[in-house]
């Protein structure tokens, strides 16, 4: 089993600086999700069309993308904690446009929604890159497992709280104050990165900005270690991510209510949360490699059985289980990630790891839906488990520095 490798005295919990980089963090992500959850409800309120819900994700996505190379390029050359203050003031004043849709007078406030959901795009391209390059700033580079741990509990915890934060808001208040809410946690969320005290290093030498986001991807892609792990995870999620099709397990599987679709959404969710506390205390270091691949694989296995599951618990237990699997892969990815990238280059290796994970995310919605229409909802969810098995077979054998990774190795 993991290892603690820590020679430091200290925990990452008591360090000042990472504590704060935590509480912007679960501010951040609860502003955003609380976001994503109202403005799903508020869209649909306004058209009653469906598409209109799919074109929210769109919104985000497009500027987000289009993006994520310069956040990660200006985030490198310049202030890694400012442009993350940036970033909550933005999601602040977007929430606040939000607020103002829900009692004004405007002509086509759908429009007004959709140009807020995008800024909040443009917002999330700095959050990641500032987040992992004062992650490495504030901790010693023994605590990165430890405190990558830490990091992947807060981090799901605000993926469960959030959507349940905002949905309660908006039954027991109104969306104004949902989106008020919202409109604090991230200026907050602002502010306490404001007030981190944390000396950064000399920016990366300037150069022509499309040179050197071209450099941070030759690196990505030139190291098989990195590259490797990222693939790992985007292919994984792409192929066998199950979450897009559980409102049709819920209701043609297990005959449950919206009830029951809360719970399955939280397993994973609730697995992560667990394992990332184990990690914290235990972290992984000797056959890093292989624990990263056992856990996709077994991710895929919990996927295959979840699929061929007729019992709702057992169902929600599978769940659970392949987000434990996730949570370690997670866990692992950001450790990887933070010890074999240059501190001159983190903000570019964030954003492009940032473009893996949220294409695969995007995609495998897509690919889930797509698969179920041509194949059947129970074959399609089989054949993504199956071939996320692939896909770490494959890794495995074209990738065989990750296979065979300790991580004292990048020490």
């Amino acid at each position: 089993m993991p290892q603690s490798f820590s020679s430091s005295p200290m925990h990452p919990l008591r360090n000042p600086a990472f504590l704060k980089l935590l509480a912007f963090r679960i501010q951040i992500v609860l502003a955003y999700q609380i976001i994503a959850v109202v403005v799903g409800w508020h869209i649909y309120e306004l058209t009653h069309d469906a598409l209109a819900l799919g074109l929210i994700g769109l919104a985000e996505v497009i500027p987000y993308f289009s993006c994520a190379l310069f956040a990660g390029y200006a985030i490198d050359h310049h202030s890694r904690r400012k442009f993350g203050v940036l970033a909550g003031v933005l999601t602040s004043l977007n929430a606040l446009v939000l607020v103002g849709t829900t009692f004004m007078t405007l002509k086509d406030p759908v429009l007004w929604i959709y140009g807020s959901i995008a800024c909040g795009g443009v917002a999330r391209a700095f959050i990641s890159p500032s987040y992992n390059s004062l992650f490495a700033l504030a901790l010693p580079r023994d605590q990165y497992a430890r405190a990558a741990g830490v990091g992947s509990s807060i981090f799901q915890l605000g993926l469960v709280v959030g959507p349940a934060l905002g949905g309660a808001l908006v039954a027991w208040a109104s969306l104004t104050s949902a989106y008020a809410v919202s409109a604090v946690l991230a200026m907050s969320a602002a502010l306490t990165l404001l007030s981190l005290r944390i000396k950064e290093p000399p920016p990366a030498e300037a150069s022509p900005i499309f040179s050197s986001i071209g450099e941070g991807l030759r690196f990505v892609f030139g190291n098989q270690i990195i590259l490797g792990a990222q693939a790992l995870d985007m292919f994984a999620v792409l192929f066998g991510g199950a979450v897009a099709m559980l409102p049709a397990f819920v209701q043609e599987i297990f005959h449950y209510g919206p009830e029951g679709l809360g719970i399955l959404r939280a397993a994973p969710a609730v697995g992560a949360i667990m394992i990332g506390i184990f990690l914290a205390r235990h972290p992984i270091n000797k056959h890093a490699g292989r624990w990263l691949l056992a856990a996709v694989a077994g991710f895929g296995v919990c996927i295959i059985a979840f699929a061929m599951s007729n019992y709702f618990w057992l169902a929600a237990l599978l769940l659970m289980l392949s987000g434990i699997c996730d949570g370690v892969s997670v866990v692992m990815r950001t450790t990887i990630m933070q010890l074999a990238t240059p501190d001159t280059m983190r903000g570019r290796v964030a954003s492009i790891n940032g473009i893996f994970i949220g294409s695969s995310n995007e995609l495998g919605a897509f690919e889930s839906g797509l698969a179920a229409r041509l194949m059947g909802l129970v074959p399609s969810v089989i054949f993504g488990g199956s071939m996320t098995l692939v896909v770490v077979s494959a890794t495995a054998f074209l990738a065989p520095r990750l296979r065979k990774l300790d991580l004292h190795h990048l020490h």
